[in-house]
């Protein structure tokens, strides 16, 4: 049974579980900074980008077996850009 999402808010919704549970592993392991948002905008514009009918279960596998290496490594990167931005436009 294929499962069908009108938005990105519906899939967000259905994931959340899967995203809590990262994030609370990488409470664990000393990540205490990234939000839920953090790894799913990980997935949505790094991991996925390119996908095309990934299905459920293999975004909620993508979501629990990823190395929370990577995800530290994205967001480090979104603000050192941000930073960056404030930097020179000021």
């Amino acid at each position: 049974m294929d499962v069908k999402f009108d938005s990105l808010e519906q899939l967000y919704s259905r994931i959340k579980p899967a995203l809590s549970a990262k994030k609370g592993e990488m409470l664990r392991e000393g990540y205490n900074y990234i939000r839920e948002e953090d790894i799913w905008n990980y997935f949505k514009e790094v991991k996925w980008v390119d996908a095309a009918d990934l299905s459920l279960h293999q975004m909620v596998d993508d979501i629990i077996n990823i190395d929370s290496y990577y995800i530290d490594e994205y967001l480090k990167g979104k603000l050192n850009l941000r930073n960056r931005r404030v930097y020179f436009e000021d």
